[in-house]
């Protein structure tokens, strides 16, 4: 098989994809510290995923869409969002590494799609960052008396001239965690560690007082007329749509995978726990509020410190609020972590700046991309109230679930054939004659051979010998599997855009709504057949690093996980959607201009794993 050369221009650099261990990534000075273990991941996860948004949406669900079944909800959303991190376990121990969904998207479906997954995420951790660090300040307040009773260098102020409100608590939080990141991962991760305990503790005391309130009054939540689902399994299925976000953050454990000293074993048990131990944490916190206060009693703002004042115990107001204090800190550091660490390996990759890969030889952190992004985020934090742009926050979230359980599905059924090396590693493995030998034949530097003469020739050659027939139909038959495999992972995906846009659309007339749906299910469910009655690729063994874990029931978990996250994406509202569009349109123009020429991968020639592997063993006998 011929060698493929790269190109820099037109479609072909938007499919270019990158190896699993980038030559950039492993350069001496560029190494990121190895501290973290499984007991650290968990409290990143658990701290990362737990914000103060629990203390407020038990209270909203309750009310208008779940009732009394509102661990159900819970539940239910906790599975969905297992769902997602089943594929990010698998994705995390393969292919190791800080860029977390970029990464993936970029070693499975292309550069372009990478690069936008790359750049909607640095939207999101940096919006998600000047979000909470504004929704502490309300809190902080309560503790001196009040919600205008801060001291007040720290409380908000009306600029004259301006309609703006600026924050600077919320400003000096974003920079004192940014200076804790800056000291290394190991310090880092062990304060957040600590705030994550005290908010576990803060949780368990609402549980432990709650059961206490509970049986003294008969648990009298539960005995509504109007049932354990007063608004039906819809209203539960839309509770859980509501409290799904409750769940986001156990992507950033992914995030930190170079810094992990056991990352095939450690990454998915971290993803793992932290996710189950905040499943169970809400479900609890849910079956005590609804069982201690009627859910259509609840205060839809403060439900947890009510429903203890309504019993006499009002100072748990206080215990309460630093639980929501707590875990917006912590939620900020797990907002503020991820963000540096994606903009790193873009900049490794050649699509951002190289000031953004550099690694303080002290702290082994991306120092200089971390005091960047603490910066904007403060300055967000400072100057805008960024609660109106909280949907943005989650089209992120939302694309790299779907780009990552996408992924899976290339990875199982059509996993790239072929590595991109550098002149460097041609030269290494002998190969640098093959190409100059490839460029000869072809002047235009471009793969544009004559396919159906190659396979006329390799036939001919084959009938003079039954074994090179038997490998040739054997070739044959796998090209054919994967042109299947991958036109029924493309049906998949239209398809299930399809039927939640359609779903989706209740404005239109019964008759189109129905057409859209069945279109979508014709064009999902016989391409999930197809993909279940295929082999899977035989080359996912040995893709990335194995003996890691393996995602369960592909292809239905990957594919049940694209339509939950397509469906919360396009549910999400037009306003969010229009700003995204707005981002990423600047992200398009930053990579025409700057990314698309400056890539690593310009100038690589891509070569046949099965070659790459034929060399690096002849090398190793002959060395």
């Amino acid at each position: 098989m011929a060698l493929q050369i790269g190109g820099g221009g037109g479609f072909r650099s938007l499919m270019r994809r990158k190896p699993v261990d980038s030559d950039r990534a492993r350069a001496e000075g560029q190494q990121l510290a190895k501290e973290l273990n499984i007991l650290e991941l968990v409290a990143i996860g658990v701290g990362s995923t737990i914000g103060a948004g629990v203390y407020v949406l038990v209270g909203t669900v309750a009310r208008e869409h779940a009732g009394p079944a509102l661990a159900v909800s819970f539940l239910i959303a906790g599975i969905a969002a297992a769902l997602s991190a089943f594929c990010y376990a698998e994705l995390a121990s393969r292919c190791p590494s800080a860029g977390s969904a970029y990464h993936y998207s970029y070693i499975c479906i292309g550069e372009g799609v990478a690069w936008l997954i790359g750049w909607s995420l640095v939207l999101e951790y940096t919006l998600g960052g000047s979000a909470v660090a504004r929704g502490i300040s309300p809190n902080l307040a309560l503790f001196f008396g009040g919600p205008d009773s801060l001291p007040w260098i720290l409380a908000r102020h009306q600029l004259p001239w301006f309609d703006v409100i600026v924050d600077p608590c919320a400003a000096a939080l974003v920079l004192a965690v940014t200076a804790l990141l800056c000291l290394g991962i190991k310090e880092s991760s062990f304060v957040q560690a600590i705030v994550t305990i005290m908010n576990a503790c803060v949780m368990l005391f609402v549980i432990i007082a709650g059961c206490y309130i509970g049986f003294q009054i008969g648990w009298e939540g539960y005995k509504v007329t109007d049932g354990y689902f007063p608004y039906g399994v819809n209203g539960v299925l839309a509770g859980s749509a509501t409290v799904f976000f409750a769940y986001i953050g156990f992507d950033t454990v992914a995030s930190t995978a170079e810094e992990v000293k056991n990352p095939q074993r450690d990454l998915p048990l971290g993803i793992g726990a932290a996710l189950s131990i905040c499943c169970l944490l809400y479900m609890m916190v849910a079956v005590v509020i609804v069982g201690i206060v009627p859910y259509f009693a609840m205060d839809p703002d403060t439900p947890i410190s009510s429903a203890f004042a309504k019993h006499g115990m009002q100072w748990a107001m206080y215990v309460v609020t630093s639980g929501a204090v707590l875990a917006l800190c912590s939620t900020l550091m797990g907002s503020l972590l991820p963000q540096p660490r994606i903009l790193m390996t873009m900049a490794r990759d050649g699509l951002l700046p190289s000031f953004f890969s550099d690694v303080n030889k002290h702290t082994q952190v991306p120092v200089k991309g971390t005091i960047v992004a603490g910066i904007c985020a403060a300055a967000l934090a400072f100057f805008m109230d960024v609660s109106q742009l909280a949907g943005m926050v989650s089209v992120g979230t939302l694309l790299a679930f779907t780009i990552v359980a996408v992924s899976i599905l290339i990875l199982r059924y059509v996993p790239p054939e072929e590595v991109p090396l550098s002149s460097s590693r041609r030269e290494s493995m002998g190969l640098n004659q093959e190409y100059d030998e490839e460029k000869g034949r072809d002047p235009l530097g471009d793969d544009i051979c004559d396919t159906s003469q190659i396979k006329d020739l390799i036939a001919t050659e084959a009938m003079k010998d039954p074994l090179l027939e038997k490998q040739h139909k054997g070739k044959m038959d796998e090209m054919k599997r994967r042109k299947i495999a991958a036109f029924s992972i493309g049906s998949v995906c239209l398809g299930v855009l399809v039927l939640t846009a359609s779903a989706s659309a209740t404005w239109l007339p019964f008759l189109p709504l129905c057409i859209g749906c069945i279109v979508g299910g014709v064009l999902l469910i016989p391409g999930l057949v197809v993909l279940c009655c295929i082999d899977q690729d035989d080359g996912r063994h040995s893709f990335g690093h194995s003996g890691g874990f393996m995602c369960p029931f592909v292809p239905f978990l990957p594919v049940v996980c694209i339509l939950i996250n397509t469906y919360l994406l396009i549910n999400l509202g037009g306003d969010a959607w229009i700003r995204v569009g707005i981002w990423l349109l600047i992200g398009v123009l930053v990579y025409i201009f700057y990314g698309r020429t400056r890539s690593s991968l310009v100038d690589v020639v891509y070569v046949p794993v099965a070659k790459t592997d034929l060399r690096r063993s002849s090398s190793g006998f002959m060395s």
